[in-house]
């Protein structure tokens, strides 16, 4: 039947005939940018209305946040959540992309470089930093992607933007001949780049660094654990959580009355709920119908979601 819906054993929910709204949380694999993955899961679930929230580099894997439907409006709001990723620099060589995809800029002998040097070099990039993104970053600027201009050999030169390190450990070090290979994980805010941490640390260290591989394993609340590959979706392509779990999820919950519920549906403000942030506002049946915000009077529509046109 056309918009049945069936549950597997682990409650996963099946793709309708007409997609249902919902994210995936996709394990992007190495070699694909985010774009590609967004491009696979619009012909598996059937719909153009696909996003991400957070771009992840082609060299780097691990959770990718897809909205499917309806589901596209709430990906700003997730894009601005922490991320943790885990991550291998490389001490001992600089390259033009601060990853293991560019060409080599200079070597320089790691050799002599002790534990308690690279611990000390992680410890200084720990808080909140100011930290200028790296030059391959998506980051516009004169309306370009810095990126393209970086490969095109211009400068790029990016002002150093706030960010917070909550978490910089350093899990083992190998020592390769000239280089010191050093696993880390990392706990950051929105905006983070672990490229740049990679560089900073090996000019601080005197010896360059760069990123040999990058995996972020959880974005928010959602992580690796739950995350799907492109080829289990490609046997049967389902969603991870509803577009009202998503929510619900990820924001704190208003439940609203018949009335309140209906206003809402027709973008009227409502009186303030005295919650902090952005929370979901909730119809008596457990439908989300909006994404709202607490102003000093009234309330602000940041996304309605099933408004009464639809």
């Amino acid at each position: 039947m056309v918009g049945a819906r069936r549950r597997d054993a682990d409650g996963d929910r099946a793709v309708t005939a007409v997609p249902e709204a919902g994210l995936v949380i996709v394990d992007k694999p190495a070699g694909m940018t985010s774009h590609d993955v967004v491009g696979r899961c619009r012909r598996l679930f059937g719909t153009r209305k696909v996003g991400h929230a957070g771009t992840l580099d082609p060299m780097a894997t691990g959770v990718l946040v897809i909205g499917i439907e309806r589901a596209t409006k709430i990906l700003g709001l997730l894009t601005a959540t922490d991320k943790s990723y885990a991550a291998t620099i490389r001490f001992g060589r600089t390259t033009t992309t601060e990853d293991a995809e560019g060409e080599v800029v200079e070597d320089v002998s790691a050799a002599a470089v002790t534990d308690a040097q690279i611990e000390s070099a992680v410890a200084a990039l720990r808080g909140d930093i100011a930290q200028v993104p790296s030059a391959v970053s998506a980051i516009k600027v004169g309306g370009q992607r810095a990126y393209k201009l970086a490969r095109e050999g211009q400068a790029v030169e990016l002002a150093a933007r706030p960010v917070r390190i909550d978490r910089f450990e350093v899990l083992a070090v190998r020592r390769e001949g000239e280089f010191v290979d050093v696993d880390v994980e990392v706990d950051c805010s929105s905006g983070t780049y672990i490229r740049a941490l990679a560089r900073d640390a090996g000019a601080a260290l005197g010896v360059g660094g760069h990123l040999t591989a990058l995996r972020r394993t959880k974005v928010g609340r959602y992580g690796l654990d739950e995350a799907r590959t492109l080829e289990g979706l490609a046997e049967r392509a389902r969603l991870s959580y509803s577009l009202d779990e998503a929510c619900l999820l990820g924001f704190p919950r208003r439940d609203l009355t018949a009335d309140e519920a209906e206003d809402t549906r027709h973008g009227r403000a409502l009186k303030p709920a005295g919650i902090d942030g952005v929370y979901a506002a909730t119809a008596p049946d457990g439908q989300v119908i909006a994404l709202l915000q607490d102003g000093s009077a009234r309330t602000k529509n940041v996304v309605v979601l099933r408004p009464a046109t639809l």
